[in-house]
């Protein structure tokens, strides 16, 4: 299983101040070394952390695939279309959000249709394209039609569950969605949102799932132990499937 390394919130810290540090380039640099399989960053349409130079740096900087977590909005679309990393992920977006709630909604038809005509547009600069989805088989179903390479479930209510019940019940959401969408739709499988230290392992156990992102809980334990320790710690966890 491979694991993505999301570098925002180093981002979110230099932002804080207007700086230029904590730097984002050195980040990615730690991370690689501590064992990540790649980089994740989300270029928000508000630009609140990753900045489009940031993008520009880690492609042309980072050893490692690049991916960028993107909402439909044409302008990023067609910025992220001239810098071609490696691969996309098409999330939602809502300017008052902490951070990402949920899925993108392909039930709705006017979403569907921007996200065809997205993906239409990534692939034609040779980027893989995943779509940001609940565990959901007919959601699965949707993504496979617009023509998405991958999927990434959701994993923010597994990772919020208060009681075994829960946790048992959302892990089998995930498991299920996760063998359909790669037996069935010969879909990659990826997934991340709210995932941790003490939360990761049962997910490591589903053998279909291709790779993790994970930020936050990176990035808060390296204030304490550094990026790379920490890389290496969840790296540690993901290799011991």
């Amino acid at each position: 299983m491979l694991l993505g390394v999301n570098i925002d919130h180093v981002a979110t810290l230099r932002e804080a101040r207007r700086s230029f540090e904590p730097d984002i380039m050195t980040a990615a640099i730690l991370a690689q070394l501590g064992g990540a399989d790649g980089i994740t960053v989300h270029l928000r349409q508000d630009r609140r952390h990753i900045q489009e130079e940031d993008v520009v740096i880690l492609k042309n900087g980072i050893s490692v695939p690049l991916n960028v977590e993107i909402s439909l909005d044409e302008r990023t679309v067609e910025f992220i279309r001239t810098i071609r990393p490696e691969k996309v992920c098409l999330v939602p977006e809502n300017p008052d959000e902490i951070t990402t709630e949920g899925g993108l909604n392909l039930l709705s038809k006017n979403i569907y249709n921007k996200t065809k005509n997205v993906i239409k547009k990534l692939h034609s600069r040779d980027i893989e394209v995943s779509i940001f989805i609940e565990p959901e088989l007919k959601i699965v179903d949707l993504a496979k039609n617009l023509g998405a390479d991958a999927i990434e479930i959701n994993t923010k209510s597994y990772s919020e569950c208060e009681n075994i019940e829960e946790i048992e019940k959302e892990f089998q959401r995930i498991a299920e969605c996760s063998n359909y969408a790669s037996y069935k739709k010969k879909l990659i499988v990826n997934a991340g949102h709210g995932l941790n230290y003490d939360n990761v392992s049962p997910i490591v156990e589903i053998e279909e799932i291709n790779e993790l992102n994970i930020g936050h809980s990176i990035i808060a334990k390296s204030v304490f132990y550094g990026i790379e320790k920490s890389v290496k710690m969840m790296r540690d966890l993901i290799e011991k499937r």
